[in-house]
């Protein structure tokens, strides 16, 4: 199950973040830029959604999967978050949170999993609002222009990053709380 189509579509998600990094570096002009960028996050995001329902609906699930497709997003969503940061897009603080949640319940996760307790941290509808939220707020701040008269996506995605924020906090307190118990029992 390592090269099955689900696995590929997780493996090409990794491939592209230097792609998607890379067009910050091309001579072209910053709106031709930001619009690649966001074009193709989006069909990179989309393929999590896809190497999933691809991997269920083939049968073709596996433990190398279920790992490699949680670090792929998380790749993305830093990789994306240090390109903002980079931009003055996002504020420092912001990516800060985001990316040490991010590095905090992997390790939480990971642990868990080694005591025998993984589902007390299985993914949860927090973790997915929080994730939908971040992902449609990348978009919004890599694209940085004008989508109607006097709408402007940095404000649109400025303010969805806070909520992202925000529900990066209460997720990863949710998390927590769910692993204390077996965190309680295994340092008695």
């Amino acid at each position: 199950m390592f090269l099955n189509l689900p696995t590929l579509l997780t493996w090409a998600r990794i491939v592209a973040i230097p792609l998607i990094v890379g067009l910050f570096y091309m001579p072209w002009p910053p709106n031709e830029v930001n619009l690649a960028a966001s074009v193709l996050f989006i069909v990179v995001a989309l393929t999590d959604w896809l190497d999933g329902w691809l991997a269920r609906r083939l049968n073709q699930t596996s433990a190398f999967g279920a790992f490699l497709d949680p670090v792929a997003d998380k790749f993305l969503v830093c990789a994306s978050l240090l390109v903002l940061l980079e931009l003055h897009r996002v504020e420092t603080l912001v990516a800060l949170i985001i990316i040490g949640r991010e590095i905090a319940i992997s390790a939480l996760r990971e642990w868990m999993a080694s005591i025998g307790a993984s589902r007390s941290v299985a993914v949860h509808m927090l973790g997915k609002l929080k994730t939908a939220s971040q992902m449609a707020a990348i978009v919004l701040l890599l694209f940085d222009g004008e989508v109607l008269p006097g709408v402007h996506t940095r404000f649109l995605g400025t303010w969805l990053i806070y909520i992202a924020c925000a529900l990066t906090i209460w997720s990863m307190v949710y998390y927590l709380q769910k692993a204390l118990p077996a965190i309680r029992d295994k340092v008695k």
